[in-house]
């Protein structure tokens, strides 16, 4: 395998989850692009939301990818569930390496993340409304930046986990992994 792989997906897809599962088996470096802007501003995301609002955190977002993309060694990145609103940052993590869509449904995501409460964009909303919404408006954009797909409804972290394994042995023309 060559280059990173970076993850992206709605909020509750997983992307933290299976990113550090992924980054212990491939023995790669494990980078959550919202975890280095809470590392660098020293507040959580909720903070910087009240802040600096949305534009802020996506400018602070756009820059975190960027210095990312420069890496010259693969890592497993997990990125926030809006980082493929700019196109600076599409264009970046499909440079990286492979992108993979951890796709969950609405109701999936429901179930997940309900009562979450670390997730600015799901404050004082009527919350299955806004995840509909933000569906809407990213999914097309997760369909054009990924190179393929899983879909998680109803998967554990681990059989998720296997299915990007699998998929990866394939690429490298490995037989699959069992089990």
């Amino acid at each position: 395998m060559t280059g990173s792989i970076i993850l992206i997906g709605p909020m509750g897809s997983g992307k933290s989850t299976i990113g550090r599962l992924l980054a212990a088996r491939l023995r790669l470096p494990y980078v959550d692009s919202d975890a280095l802007i809470v590392h660098h501003t020293g507040v959580d995301i909720p903070t910087i939301f009240e802040i600096e609002g949305e534009s802020g955190f996506r400018e602070r977002e756009r820059k975190i990818i960027a210095d990312l993309s420069t890496w010259s060694e693969p890592m497993v990145l997990a990125t926030g569930g809006g980082a493929i609103l700019d196109p600076a940052n599409r264009h970046h993590l499909r440079q990286m390496g492979q992108v993979i869509h951890l796709d969950i449904s609405v109701d999936e995501q429901l179930r997940r993340i309900r009562h979450d409460r670390n997730r600015p964009l799901l404050q004082n909303t009527d919350l299955d409304c806004r995840l509909k919404t933000l569906a809407e408006q990213r999914n097309t954009l997760y369909r054009e930046t990924a190179h393929w797909r899983v879909v998680g409804d109803g998967l554990r972290s681990d059989q998720v986990l296997r299915r990007i394994l699998r998929h990866l042995q394939q690429r490298a023309g490995h037989p699959p992994v069992r089990g």
